[in-house]
Parts: C-alpha cells; sequence; structure tokens
C-alpha cells in the first residue's frame, strides 16, 4: 500500500547569483568552525542544544527510521564520569600506562602536530557533552527489534548538521571519540542496540583555547573535488 506523499516544499526563488552569494556565506562562515580543546565553563543556555538537535534530526537516513539518540550530558558526577572512564582509555591507547600504546607509531605521529594526550580536562569544563548513538534496530517506532539502515551514514550525516547548528549559534565543538566507548552505553543508561559513536563536546572557548597550525591547513578545491 502506497503511503501517502505531499508536495515538495517550495524553495526560495533566488537568482542565480543569490544562490551563488548564499553558498559562499555558508563556507565562510563554516571554514571558521575549528576543533576546541579548551573550553569556558560559562552556562549556555539549554535551548540551543535543543534546537540543535533538532536540526540533526532531520538529517536525511535510511527508510526514513531516523537511527539516533543524543543523550545531553550536564551533570557534574556524569562529566567526571566520563572524563574518568575516557582518560583510562586515553592512558591504554597512548601507553602512558607503562604498557605498549594501543596505537600505532604511525597513527602517534600523525597526532603529534595537534598536540593531543590522554588528558582531556574539557570533558568536565564544557556545559554540555552530547553523546551520540546510533540504533543498529528500532524503526521509528524505537521497538527495538526492527532492522535499521545505512546506520552510520545516517548518523553520521546528523552529527555534522549538529555540529554545523552549534557553530551557526556560535558556539565552540570537539568531536571525541574514546576507543573502546562501550562505557557511554552504561553511563548514559541506554540500550544494548545503541553504540556510542561520538561525543560532541559544546560550549564557548576558554581564554587560552588555541588552533594548531596543522588544523589550518586545508586541502583546496581541486584536491576534494572531480567533476565528470
Amino acid at each position: 500500500m502506497s503511503e501517502k506523499h505531499h508536495p515538495f516544499p517550495a524553495l526560495p526563488a533566488y537568482t542565480e547569483e543569490e544562490r551563488v552569494a548564499l553558498a559562499k556565506a555558508a563556507y565562510e562562515q563554516l571554514k571558521t568552525r575549528h576543533s576546541c580543546r579548551e573550553f569556558a565553563d560559562t552556562p549556555v543556555p539549554r535551548e540551543i542544544i535543543e534546537f540543535a538537535i533538532r536540526a540533526a534530526g532531520t538529517a536525511p537516513n535510511g527508510a526514513n527510521h531516523q537511527p539516533w539518540h543524543f543523550t545531553v550530558i550536564q551533570s557534574p558526577d556524569k562529566k567526571r564520569a566520563v572524563r574518568e572512564a575516557a582518560e583510562a582509555e586515553e592512558r591504554r591507547f597512548y601507553g602512558e600506562d607503562g604498557d605498549k600504546p594501543k596505537a600505532s607509531a604511525e597513527w602517534l605521529g600523525a597526532l603529534a602536530p595537534i598536540g593531543t594526550d590522554a588528558n582531556k580536562p574539557f570533558l568536565e569544563t564544557a556545559p554540555y557533552l552530547i553523546v551520540c548513538f546510533a540504533q543498529r534496530t528500532g524503526g521509528i517506532e524505537e521497538d527495538g527489534e526492527t532492522q535499521n539502515y545505512y546506520v552510520n551514514e545516517s548518523v553520521g550525516i546528523a552529527c555534522g548538521m549538529l555540529i554545523s547548528t552549534l557553530h551557526e549559534a556560535g558556539l565552540a565543538t570537539l568531536t571525541h571519540t574514546p576507543s573502546p566507548m562501550g562505557f557511554l552505553r552504561d553511563l548514559c543508561g541506554r540500550p544494548k542496540n545503541e553504540k556510542p559513536l561520538m561525543i560532541v563536546v559544546a560550549g564557548l572557548p576558554g581564554e587560552n583555547a588555541t588552533v594548531p597550525d596543522h588544523a589550518i591547513r586545508k586541502k583546496p578545491l581541486d584536491q576534494i573535488s572531480s567533476w565528470l
């Protein structure tokens, strides 16, 4: 049985010049986004996070099953628990616990220009940690059983829209992916059919926040695109 369809929403009647200008303006705005690793503890209105999650919830996805869940952590105790668990995994990753690093020498070398290590104070300082979960099953009714499709692709797009909306609202963000991340499911009280994909840290940048030179370098258009 076919579902009822609705007319496609009317798009603004821009001229070609206006469309180009809007696309350029969006690029100019988004290119100022950088990962932030030092946050202020300044409070941020909850409504900003709510609207950003609503925006993420409009992302294209497989069969419109919307296979995502966003757990927002603002409790100091919960943030501390996340930091402690994440840093334990990070110490193993970097080999700071005395054992051989989980990461390869090549991987650690690639991270060196960014200056990261196992210490993650931003997980406590930032006002919000948004834990993004991918739902393997559940469907649009979230029954926990219906198969979901293109889950990682769908949730990845949603996370991009989440980050873009937060940036548009003037917030700094960081995607943090400790490995493994199973502890986040337990801390957030989420079901087994959900896989934590990333933590999006959100808030205002700290006074001493910096961006490494390595992060400023972006590949040019002719390197990241082909025209056939």
